[in-house]
């Protein structure tokens, strides 16, 4: 970032301890990244590890785990394999499976293989189930054309 730029706003990657590009060892534990109930960010946030969001953003994420607690609001689409909502999230959701919680709050469509919802959670919009490709389909085997010669029988 340049002179000037509001360090609140950009793209920001996230993946919790040894999460660099360089660093692929895999030998530690990844731990959550987490966004506090004092933060507000402007700007999309990327990565591969788990993101806990109490603060709000303003902007798109696409992590493998996100959890918004109860205290946390994203305005933007969410892309990850589980997503796991006790606050507030307007803007679309994809993700293999998305939690509900009693206290959650969702204003946008929901793509997804697996959805629960718990007794008290608000949601807006259409629930989508992910269209897994059809199996493809086998060839029928050509049937084998058999030669019968016949030979005359001498009597």
């Amino acid at each position: 970032m340049g002179g000037g730029e509001d360090p609140a706003i950009g793209d920001y990657s996230c993946g919790g301890k040894g999460s660099s590009n360089s660093d692929r060892s895999g030998a530690t534990p990844k731990v959550a990244s987490l966004l506090s109930a004092d933060l507000t960010i402007e700007g999309s946030i990327e990565g591969e590890g788990e993101l806990q969001l109490d603060g709000i953003l303003r902007g798109d994420i696409r992590v493998a785990r996100l959890s918004v607690g109860e205290t946390g609001h994203v305005e933007g689409a969410v892309q990850a394999d589980l997503v796991e909502v006790r606050g507030r999230i307007v803007g679309s959701i994809t993700a293999q499976q998305v939690r509900l919680y009693g206290t959650a709050y969702v204003d946008g469509d929901i793509t997804h293989e697996q959805l629960s919802m718990e007794s008290g959670a608000y949601f807006q919009g259409r629930s989508l189930k992910f269209q897994r490709p059809p199996a493809p389909i086998q060839p029928t085997p050509e049937p084998e054309v058999l030669a019968i010669t016949a030979t005359p029988v001498e009597a």
